[in-house]
């Protein structure tokens, strides 16, 4: 453990809507988005907890792989007793945390954008200095995230999501509410692609976005790196 992020805490954002729209096919977090974060900032000596838009046990997919980093993120007892009772937006101290982490999945798109209680969380960590960082679908949040002054978040910054490209590929581009890409885009931010599902993270400040699974690792590192420097 670094003793220098010793009892520093980043609270990860977890979906609570477990339906890919009108389509009948569950989702919810996308684990392997939780996992490999997790293990890059709890090796750094962070401390991590758990909120969702409704509190409670988060549904999950993506836990079946045979990944040996998410083996050891769903056999950690303190990951276990945390995800059983994830945090409610209203229970979470902004003041509490270095950095907010918006994991992906596919049910973000419905519950994380409008969700005015996780805008305020993320608002105030950036605002008193703190790193906002979001991976896959996790973007989401940020695409109606505005700041004291008014402004939105992402306007005038570079960042990375889940593709639009990607999205068509996958097949849910007409299921989702919106494509998050272009609506980032929308929102003044200029979206940094990478080739379809290739690790892809974009650092502003202390605004770091990842573009899809195999993105979440390095979002953890440059947190990690952003939070350990000061910067």
């Amino acid at each position: 453990m670094n003793d220098s992020t010793a009892g520093q805490k980043v609270l990860f954002v977890l979906t609570s809507h477990d339906r890919k729209g009108n389509t009948g096919q569950p989702t919810g977090f996308y684990a392997p988005e939780a996992a490999h974060p997790w293990a890059v900032l709890r090796a750094a000596g962070f401390d991590v907890d758990f909120a969702s838009p409704r509190g409670g046990h988060p549904p999950m997919e993506g836990g079946e792989q045979d990944d040996p980093v998410l083996r050891g993120f769903l056999a950690d007892a303190e990951v276990r007793r945390k995800l059983a009772d994830s945090l409610a937006p209203e229970a979470v101290r902004a003041q509490d945390y270095a950095a907010i982490l918006f994991v992906g999945g596919h049910g973000t798109m419905w519950d994380f954008p409008d969700h005015a209680g996780l805008a305020r969380i993320a608002a105030s960590i950036y605002e008193a200095g703190g790193v906002v960082g979001a991976v896959c679908h996790g973007p989401s949040a940020l695409v109606n995230l505005k700041l004291s002054d008014g402004s939105l978040l992402v306007a005038g910054k570079r960042v990375a999501a889940f593709t639009d490209d990607e999205e068509r590929a996958v097949g849910l581009d007409r299921v989702v509410p919106f494509l998050l890409a272009g609506t980032l885009a929308s929102r003044g931010a200029t979206h940094v692609p990478a080739p379809n599902w290739q690790a892809n993270v974009v650092v502003d400040g202390r605004l770091v976005t990842g573009q899809n699974p195999a993105s979440a690792d390095g979002v953890g590192r440059e947190m990690s790196r952003l939070l350990t420097s000061g910067a």
